[in-house]
């Protein structure tokens, strides 16, 4: 993955900023473009750094725009940042996702009763690296948990990147308490209480907020990819969501002579000092 750059528009923290990725020099799509699996085995995993770990600024692909650039999400037209609940800073852990995957929002999981989020699955990824947005991490999966976030599965995979110095010791869910205690439950805690300053109720867990193992998250994954496979079939007939790829020749969405704007970037804008304040959730059962 070396050979994807990406191409910024506009500055960091503003409505304008958009981050499209090219592979030697062709517009290609993080959604659609670049593959899931990173080797040949299918145990390696391409992960898309949306948000750098300890950032506030709630960043995502974009599944509208055309080429699908990470853009900072915007709720009535303001742009979106968590809150710290302490003792959290922003994100605590690399945020992003897998490509060439979908949670099918027309598909109710069998164990969560819940349908999928119309999104590429999300991916947190718990390495000593801080990321970069736009950058794409080779990862192998730990576990999963599963949020209900507003009626919809909304899951969580747990990872890390494999040149990380831990990574060989980390093979399943339960190597992550034994090295980095205390970073499961702080996940929980970070999922369940981060809407609350904007005056929203806690959130729900399926499983009662167990992590799942590695080969349940793995099955999950593989799922997600088979639905985008027929999202990027038009077989789903999601007219919200853009298509447009430069690489899979046999798709709908397939146009090699797809455009996105020049290079232009710009400083990172100035966040409003009450992005910093501390928020302390208090009578939760924490």
């Amino acid at each position: 993955m070396s050979d994807i750059k990406t191409r910024q528009v506009g500055a960091l923290n503003t409505l304008e900023y958009k981050l499209y990725f090219e592979k030697n020099g062709i517009p290609v799509s993080p959604f659609h473009d670049i593959p899931l699996f990173a080797n040949a085995e299918k145990n390696v995993f391409n992960m898309v750094v949306e948000i750098p770990r300890w950032t506030n600024a709630k960043l995502e692909i974009s599944k509208e725009e055309v080429m699908n650039p990470i853009v900072q999400d915007t709720k009535k037209g303001k742009l979106r940042f968590v809150r710290n609940c302490f003792p959290h800073k922003g994100y605590i852990w690399n945020y992003g996702a897998f490509p060439q995957t979908w949670e099918d929002p027309n598909h109710s999981h069998p164990e969560t009763k819940a349908r999928g989020d119309n999104d590429p699955i999300d991916v947190i990824e718990i390495g000593e690296q801080v990321a970069t947005p736009g950058q794409i991490k080779q990862v192998k999966i730990l576990g999963v948990m599963a949020l209900l976030d507003e009626g919809e599965t909304d899951w969580k995979v747990i990872a890390i990147d494999v040149n990380d110095p831990l990574a060989p010791k980390l093979d399943d869910i339960e190597d992550v308490e034994k090295h980095l205690p205390g970073l499961i439950r702080a996940t929980n805690e970070w999922f369940r209480i981060y809407k609350i300053p904007d005056g929203k109720p806690e959130n729900v867990f399926a499983f009662s907020g167990e992590a799942k193992n590695k080969k349940y998250a793995t099955d999950v994954v593989l799922e997600t990819h088979e639905a985008w496979k027929s999202l990027i079939d038009d077989k789903s007939k999601q007219s919200d969501i853009q298509v447009t790829n430069t690489t899979i020749e046999n798709s709908p969405g397939y146009n090699e002579k797809a455009e996105i704007p020049n290079a232009s970037p710009e400083p990172a804008a100035s966040i409003d000092g009450s992005i910093d304040k501390w928020f302390f959730i208090s009578g939760h059962n924490l």
